[in-house]
């Protein structure tokens, strides 16, 4: 099993990539850990500029400064 990188209440930052419609790349607080789909980790994130939440995969997110 794939060990996650980031730990819930851990700040990143999201990548959304170039023209994504997924929506703004920025600040964001990892909520918690998801389980491993298609082969990759993911994560439930939250800006706190946005009333929802986010599923990110792990390749979208780096340790914000």
């Amino acid at each position: 099993m794939l060990p996650h990188k980031f730990k819930a209440g851990q700040d990143v930052y999201f990548d959304a990539g170039k023209g994504s419609p997924l929506g703004v790349s920025g600040r964001y607080k990892v909520l918690r850990q998801l389980p491993i789909e298609g082969g990759e980790i993911r994560y439930r994130i939250k800006s706190q500029a946005e009333s929802f939440e986010r599923v990110a995969r792990e390749s979208e997110l780096k340790r914000s400064l």
